[in-house]
């Protein structure tokens, strides 16, 4: 479990500094401020859950592998594609309907922290 989500969350970094250039040299040209504010705000929460999921692998290693870890890894993966995604593709295409996934992407980060959380807690507390 540990090397699968350090992988993935590491190709999630390089995506999320790979959209955010994009971002920062293409889009803002292209698109109005109140937009890119719409981008930028994908390109955060990508970073951010990206971070997350690296940090899910190194409790898995600390920890153990766990349905909750892995759930948690799952959950802000999904988050990252579903709320960051359509953040990504609403601002680049203006169809606002996709506004619409967003919002399941943000159930999906909350839910995932929350397990993470959950698997701290179950943790036999040391003497």
């Amino acid at each position: 479990m540990q090397r699968r989500w350090i992988i993935v969350g590491s190709i999630m970094m390089l995506l999320a500094v790979a959209i955010g250039a994009f971002g920062a040299h293409i889009v803002k040209t292209r698109i109005d401020a109140d937009t890119l504010a719409v981008y930028e705000t994908g390109v955060k929460y990508h970073m951010i859950h990206a971070v997350g999921l690296l940090i899910i692998a190194l409790a898995a290693g600390q920890w153990g592998a766990s349905t909750r870890l892995k759930w948690a890894a799952r959950l802000l993966f999904t988050g990252i594609i579903l709320f960051s995604g359509s953040l990504y593709v609403l601002s680049l295409t203006g169809i606002r309907v996709l506004g619409a996934i967003t919002p399941l992407g943000g159930v999906c980060f909350i839910a995932g922290w929350l397990l993470l959380a959950l698997a701290a807690w179950s943790l036999k507390k040391e003497d």
